[in-house]
């Protein structure tokens, strides 16, 4: 049995999330970029978070769920934020300060190439980086590549098994899920005989790197219960989520992944109330948690928010949306050049409609983030092309 397979073994003996890790755990270096990527699984209805406020065609296509046009005295309308596009009210709190202070930016007429309008085949294709001629590499994801690229970048991801997107990355990656993880898996005496089962052995480390782990995070969260009691609000759900993330992204590690599930929205989808705005509210919230909870280091951090597509522009009969094509993606950060809707785009109407459907994909992801990478870390030509292959980066300046 590897390190690899020991822990593996260990983390599903205890009914636990996967773990694997190579090495003590370490301080991350001063000052290096810290990347966290945001998977919506399920593909979000980007239209009801985007508003096109300013298109006729828009309201006519929505007549039950579509949000008002913005208006001072009406508290449930877009939030303006130029003279087409508004923001959905229920991230009044929480990401439209952050559109006003110029740390967020947002990418309509994104997304793939691919058509199939399939949850399971659209994400893996996002994961997988890889043109849509490709043969299929399910075994290797774009930011494990991106991981390959770089050195003394720690990476991990908050999920309950690794997800495609790091797959690949020719060394171990921790995953480790903080939802509703409150308590250590182990108390001293259990990770003690544990630790000892392994002494003298070639997993001794392995082992020892795997119980510290969980018992710091156990321990953080605990932590993190008792200053609750001070009476400040907390975030619910993603929120609380997003502080821990920040604590292991701030400390030890620079480049992330998290994903959100639930944006599958085909019945009774709501426009300011529902599962949708619910959704928005909780994640608007959470990417805020996580900048409070960086304090200055949101300066050095960069946020990818994503999802496989978009929904139809049109509603449904059942007051919902459809799988889509085009969507929107965001990009958040204390030095993000925000406050602007970056990209392609085209107005927003019935003749340019994909299929007369769903919104064209004008801005494809691998160009956009391969641009993007760039500016972080200061990837060019062959190291761009291995992380995103074929890929024609497009530097949309938005770090």
């Amino acid at each position: 049995m590897n390190r690899r397979e020991f822990l593996l073994a260990a983390a599903s003996a205890a009914a636990l999330p996967a773990l694997s890790f190579s090495g003590r755990l370490f301080a991350a270096p001063a000052n290096s970029p810290r990347f966290l990527f945001v998977f919506l699984r399920g593909g979000y209805d980007c239209n009801n978070f985007l508003v096109p406020y300013s298109s006729d065609f828009y309201y006519e296509s929505r007549p039950t769920i579509a949000i008002a046009k913005p208006d001072r005295n009406n508290p449930n309308s877009a939030l303006p934020l130029d003279a087409n596009w508004g923001m959905n009210p229920v991230l009044r709190d929480s990401i439209y300060p952050l559109w006003q202070k110029k740390q967020v930016a947002f990418i309509p007429f994104a997304g793939t190439d691919d058509l199939s309008r399939s949850h399971f085949e659209t994400q893996d294709n996002i994961e997988r980086g890889e043109p849509m001629n490709a043969s299929g590499n399910y075994r290797s994801g774009f930011l494990a590549r991106l991981s390959s690229q770089l050195s003394g970048v720690p990476a991990i991801a908050f999920t309950n098994s690794l997800p495609l997107s790091f797959q690949g990355a020719g060394k171990d990656i921790p995953n480790i899920s903080l939802r509703g993880n409150t308590k250590a898996n182990f108390d001293q005496r259990q990770s003690s005989i544990l630790a000892g089962m392994y002494k003298n052995t070639p997993l001794a480390s392995a082992a020892a790197d795997g119980l510290s782990l969980r018992t710091t995070v156990s321990m953080d969260l605990q932590n993190e219960m008792v200053a609750a009691s001070r009476g400040a609000p907390n975030a619910s759900g993603f929120a609380q989520e997003t502080q821990r993330i920040a604590t292991l992204m701030r400390d030890q590690y620079r480049l992330g992944f998290v994903d959100v599930g639930g944006w599958d929205t085909h019945v009774n989808q709501g426009s300011i109330t529902g599962g949708l705005a619910n959704n928005l509210r909780n994640l608007g919230q959470g990417l805020a948690a996580y900048a409070a909870a960086l304090g200055n280091e949101w300066n050095n951090t960069v946020v990818v928010v994503v999802s496989e597509f978009g929904r139809t522009f049109r509603e449904n009969g059942d007051r919902g949306t459809d799988h889509g094509h085009g969507t929107v993606h965001w990009v958040l950060g204390g030095k993000v050049n925000g406050g602007r809707i970056a990209g392609e785009q085209v107005a927003v109407a019935q003749q340019n409609l994909l299929q007369n459907r769903d919104y064209q994909v004008l801005n494809n992801y691998r160009d956009v983030y391969s641009g993007l990478l760039a500016r972080i870390w200061g990837l060019r030509g062959n190291q761009l092309q291995d992380i995103f292959p074929q890929a024609k980066p497009r530097d949309l300046q938005l770090v």
